[in-house]
């Protein structure tokens, strides 16, 4: 088969579009599934970069989002067939922690994630615990299947499992343009709830209000906790959505009215930034850490947008020989919404 495999750790010249072995069967309860496309997200930059920590055995195939046909199953398959139209959930974990046994694979201490300690999707055919495979949902084509999994169910676990965020409440967005951004924004809009978002791009966020953005802010020209207070009659907002951190983070916290939830699944700009405790305390706020979600609630993912009938935002889309391409389009922040592969027959 043809795959894009990593052969060390660095800069996108350690991507090779290349022959490489068809994945086997080596248990019980697996599924090939044949891709047709494959979306980028920022951890596969970070893998790339060798700076998650995660000892990668090269070569190695990246890509924790795909979606596809399934063309082979293990024995003790039942509920995915051959033929079937799947997206896929990435991570899967050892099956026999406290976390496995409860359905929430992606606590387990021994967790693989596609595209990580698992062979991922930048290639024809990709190996999954039959479980993983979900339908597609309802008109989506296989590039909006590949482009919404992994955005959707980590943000549907920061703001509608943790954070709860209800019809008439107001969201803080930071840093609209990325994929959990504008999918948290396209989700937050459908709900009801009222939409604040920030970024250094007058372009996204002209795009952001084309999704239905109430209100925009450029935080690199105007203090954006005081446009809030503003926007908000001195209230703030009920959630803030940060996953950039550094400088960003205490203002985050300051833009919060009393009892605000903020909820964060990384931290781009730095990951040890200053808390203001005292506000914390005084404001009853709830921070909320967040990675990935259950199968549960991607199901519910599921169901939610077949009934919403909203379509993750695309930015572009490239030939699966062009992923350093990709890559690079990505990590230069130059998009708005998700970077997906198109990957040849």
């Amino acid at each position: 088969m043809k795959a894009v495999r990593m052969h060390g750790h660095g800069g996108v010249d350690q991507l090779f579009f290349e022959d490489a072995e068809e994945p086997r069967f080596d248990g019980a309860a697996q599924a090939i599934v044949k891709l047709s496309a494959a979306a980028l997200n920022h951890i596969d930059i970070w893998n790339r970069l060798g700076v998650t920590g995660v000892r990668i055995a090269m070569p190695h195939i990246l890509g924790a989002d795909g979606a596809g046909v399934v063309v082979d199953v293990s024995q003790g398959v039942e509920h995915v067939r051959v033929g079937d139209r799947v997206c896929l959930y990435p991570p899967t974990g050892c099956g026999q922690c406290e976390f496995c046994v409860t359905d929430r694979d992606f606590m387990c201490f021994r967790l693989r994630v596609l595209g990580e300690r698992l062979e991922g999707t930048y290639a024809q055919y990709v190996k999954v615990p039959a479980q993983n495979c979900f339908p597609i949902p309802t008109g989506y084509s296989f590039e909006e299947a590949a482009a919404f999994p992994l955005v959707f169910i980590t943000l549907w676990r920061m703001l509608i499992s943790h954070a709860r965020l209800e019809p008439g409440e107001t969201i803080l967005i930071l840093g609209i343009g990325g994929g959990v951004a504008s999918a948290s924004l396209q989700v937050a809009k459908k709900i009801g709830a009222r939409v604040i978002v920030t970024s250094g791009s007058n372009e996204k966020l002209e795009r952001a209000r084309d999704l239905g953005a109430d209100y925009g802010i450029d935080h690199r020209s105007k203090d954006f906790v005081q446009e809030v207070q503003t926007v908000t009659g001195g209230r703030g907002v009920d959630v803030a959505l940060d996953s950039i951190g550094g400088e960003f983070w205490r203002k985050s916290l300051a833009s919060l009215a009393r009892g605000g939830r903020l909820v964060t699944c990384g931290a781009t700009a730095g990951g040890q930034p200053i808390d203001d405790i005292a506000a914390i305390c005084a404001k009853e706020i709830r921070v909320y850490g967040s990675t990935l979600g259950s199968r549960e609630e991607f199901s519910q993912v599921i169901n939610f947008l077949n009934t919403a009938k909203i379509k993750p935002v695309i930015d572009s889309i490239f030939p699966l020989e062009n992923t350093a391409g990709a890559q690079l389009h990505l990590e230069n922040a130059r998009q708005f919404g998700k970077i997906v592969l198109r990957i040849p027959d």
